[in-house]
């Protein structure tokens, strides 16, 4: 069965360490600010379910995707580059190209840190039109917010300025808010963040 929330969710398949979380978090931010609800692996810990399998959930309950293929250097530890994002980009397009009930209309963005740069790893997918953030949040955040208004057509996403205004606000009050929850901003979690994020918004709406 779709999920309630389809037309609404993104799925963001992204790097999900410390050197991406500036770029994470101001991606997640903007997702939520432009009305839609951020989906990933990190929402759920369940030791007993096969990764690829929650993947395969999330997917199908989102009806747009963020993919970010940026991350291919060679692993420190093992010497090998990481596939997990071009897999999960085309477990979304497999999705779309062969999917029914709605899965059909999927949406996806696909991000890179420099334009042209994909053609050198992963030219299958040349003709699709690609978005470089440059490794720079303030560009991911109007990168994304261009893509959600176009593919929703939604008329009540605010500018990418005004949405990275928004986020210098929340990050600013964040230690505050959290405080009386008895969380740390260093230590949040994936469902902490966005916890917090979401109840910051419910007092923004009257700006």
């Amino acid at each position: 069965m779709q999920s309630s929330r389809y037309n609404d969710n993104v799925f963001l398949n992204c790097p999900f360490d410390l050197a991406y979380k500036q770029l994470f978090d101001a991606m997640v931010f903007t997702v939520y600010d432009c009305g839609f609800i951020a989906r990933c692996a990190l929402e759920e810990e369940d030791a007993s379910q096969v990764r690829i399998d929650k993947i395969y959930e999330i997917i199908a309950a989102c009806r747009y995707g963020i993919h970010d293929i940026s991350r291919t250097e060679l692993d420190e530890s093992s010497g090998f580059p990481r596939f997990n994002m071009p897999l999960e980009l085309g477990v979304f397009l497999g999705a779309k190209k062969f999917g029914i009930n709605g899965q059909e209309r999927k949406n996806c963005l696909i991000l890179d840190k420099e334009q042209y740069r994909y053609q050198q790893f992963i030219s299958d997918i040349a003709g699709q039109d690609i978005q470089a953030h440059n490794n720079n949040p303030e560009e991911i955040v109007t990168v994304i917010r261009n893509w959600l208004r176009t593919a929703s057509r939604r008329q009540t996403i605010p500018s990418g300025s005004v949405i990275w205004g928004h986020y210098q606000e929340f990050m600013g009050d964040l230690p505050e808010l959290a405080r009386p929850f008895q969380l740390e901003v260093e230590e949040l979690i994936f469902n902490d963040y966005t916890f917090m994020l979401a109840e910051w918004l419910k007092t923004q709406t009257d700006r």
